[in-house]
């Protein structure tokens, strides 16, 4: 599993956008989507998997379920107010991807033992796109939190491009993004640069 270059989508993103990420470099994409029902997210999770198994990236679907497993996408994302991560593990089978955003060590200490496949960990900034977001842990919290995480860990929250190489200093498996992409003007040349940075740090 390749999390380099992991793209969360904004709400309403529409699948050129989500192509477009992919035809740049995206290694993994999460579909997250506040306001959508869970019919027409399946829809688009439908439309999008065939594009992104071709080149062998996973679509991941934030906290619904019925969605991910409707879908028959990737994987499921979940946060830490989603439930937990057994019932979790239970619903989408042993198979599917399983991530897990982790805010503070007490998080990873709470995780369960071969139930989690990675983490999200963040926010590192204070970013716009999840206003409702937990305290900033800043590079020096990335790193104590990827040292403690007994899974591949990605950074998240108003990170871009140039925080790569301090991202991959402290260890971590790769970089997730919403902004950084959806609100470039060239989303396709923005993922092209994150993964071309990501490659190169």
């Amino acid at each position: 599993m390749n999390l380099s270059v992991y793209f969360v989508t904004p709400d309403g993103a529409d699948d050129a956008l989500v192509l477009a990420a992919l035809r740049g470099g995206a290694t993994a994409i999460q579909l997250r989507d506040k306001t959508a029902t869970d019919t027409e997210m399946t829809a688009q999770a439908r439309r999008l998997i065939p594009h992104l198994t071709a080149v062998g990236v996973p679509l991941i679907v934030n906290d619904r379920v019925e969605v991910a497993r409707a879908a028959g996408a990737a994987g499921l994302h979940i946060g830490q107010g989603d439930g937990d991560p057994r019932t979790a593990r239970a619903a989408i089978g042993p198979d599917r991807i399983l991530g897990l955003s982790v805010e503070e060590a007490a998080h990873l200490t709470a995780m369960p033992p071969g139930v989690v496949d990675y983490v999200g960990l963040g926010p590192v900034r204070a970013t716009a796109t999840k206003p409702d977001h937990a305290a900033p842990i800043g590079l020096d919290g990335l790193a104590r939190l990827t040292a403690a995480a007994p899974v591949p860990a990605v950074a998240i929250g108003g990170v871009n491009a140039a925080d790569i190489p301090a991202i991959k200093g402290c260890g971590c498996a790769g970089i997730a993004v919403v902004s950084a992409i959806s609100a470039a003007p060239d989303p396709r040349a923005a993922a092209r640069a994150l993964a071309t940075a990501w490659s190169t740090a």
